[in-house]
């Protein structure tokens, strides 16, 4: 269905979350599925400096993304979409570290065999992350933060970034201006200042 929707996520990234809570909400009532794809702000920065207070954050999210990379190959996108949600309650709403606590509480709430944790330390699972953010990137065609949302096979975007979540008509009037942004090929960027959180 060419209204599907494919979003790219570092799950450590609260912009992010932000998003996928209104790409969830928005999509649902018109069916449109959304694919969930991995994608690394660890990947998108290799060789550059990380600043002291974000080096900590960067570290847990590596085991953040294997485990949910391991949940999507062994039982499917609305596992990983589940544990996605339960991760970013516990991380992006009550403001916990993104540590074993936080992936165990929300394997089990995600209703995920509790041995899926062993996956934080399988390093095996970092190429297909790879590919997967590589394959976002290519549908950018430019290095791209996370989110990255893509519409059918039309070209994907930087973001949006919404703070707060959009509810509503606002929700809804968001995703149409997207659908239809995304269908014109000429259309490369819009910008402006971030909302404080």
């Amino acid at each position: 269905m060419d209204e599907d929707v494919t979003l790219w996520f570092d799950p450590s990234c609260p912009f992010t979350w932000r998003t996928s809570r209104w790409l969830v909400a928005v999509t649902r009532p018109r069916g449109h599925r959304i694919g969930w794809r991995l994608m690394s702000l660890g990947i998108l920065n290799e060789g550059k400096e990380i600043p002291e207070q974000y080096r900590e954050t960067a570290a847990r999210a590596v085991r953040g993304r294997r485990l949910l990379q391991a949940a999507g190959d062994r039982y499917g996108q609305e596992a990983l979409a589940r544990l996605y949600t339960e991760i970013g309650e516990r991380v992006h709403e009550q403001h916990r570290p993104m540590d074993t606590d936080v992936f165990v509480e929300s394997i089990a709430a995600a209703g995920l065999p509790a041995e899926l944790i062993e996956a934080v330390d399988d390093d095996s699972l970092e190429a297909a992350i790879r590919e997967s953010h590589d394959a976002g990137q290519a549908r950018v065609g430019t290095p791209s933060g996370s989110p990255i949302v893509a519409i059918g096979d039309r070209p994907g975007f930087f973001g949006p970034v919404v703070v707060p979540v959009p509810e509503g008509e606002s929700a809804e009037k968001l995703y149409d201006a997207l659908r239809l942004l995304s269908a014109v090929p000429e259309f490369s960027e819009v910008k402006r200042a971030r909302a404080a959180f």
